[in-house]
């Protein structure tokens, strides 16, 4: 059964939208994928919202660009946390599904992430799901520590270069 939906508007998003779904796999987290449109499908749109909630779903991720509507649409039909993402496109290159998405009224939240950040919104629904699992958070820490790690080899690395100039530590 899957816990997060991952909705955008058209297949043209897959590219971007893909990424979310990557990090819920890393997970392990199962999840359903979707296209459906706010505008040119909605009553489609509401129905798989509403019949992913009644299933047993818990966090969808809805990427739209240009004028964005479809997180909003999806929060206004379920109450479900919704992740929105902006996709770059258009004459704006996403900065308009950006602030369609942020500007959400009062009563009807969407998280939102940067623009084409697909990646932050499955790492976000993977931290909604992992207050209620200590598997998953178990996970989620141990994917913190090794990005942590591959900072320091960064860090490690260029410095091994011999650079001149001060360092901090």
């Amino acid at each position: 059964m899957a816990v997060v939906g991952v909705v955008m508007g058209s297949a043209s998003d897959w590219p971007v939208m893909e990424k979310a779904a990557d990090v819920l796999a890393e997970f392990s987290v199962p999840y359903a994928v979707k296209v459906s449109s706010a505008h040119r499908t909605l009553d489609e749109t509401v129905a798989w919202a509403r019949q992913f909630a009644e299933q047993g779903g818990m966090i969808i991720i809805a990427g739209a660009g240009l004028a964005a509507h479809l997180p909003g649409v999806v929060a206004a039909a379920v109450e479900l946390p919704v992740i929105g993402v902006p996709i770059a496109s258009g004459h704006l290159n996403g900065v308009d599904a950006l602030y369609s998405i942020v500007q959400m009224p009062p009563g009807v939240p969407v998280a939102a992430v940067g623009i084409n950040g697909a990646r932050n919104a499955g790492l976000l629904a993977v931290e909604i799901l992992a207050l209620a699992s200590t598997e998953l958070r178990d996970k989620l820490c141990e994917f913190r520590r090794n990005q942590a790690e591959k900072v320091a080899a960064q860090d490690a690395a260029l410095r091994g270069r011999g650079g001149q100039g001060e360092r901090l530590n």
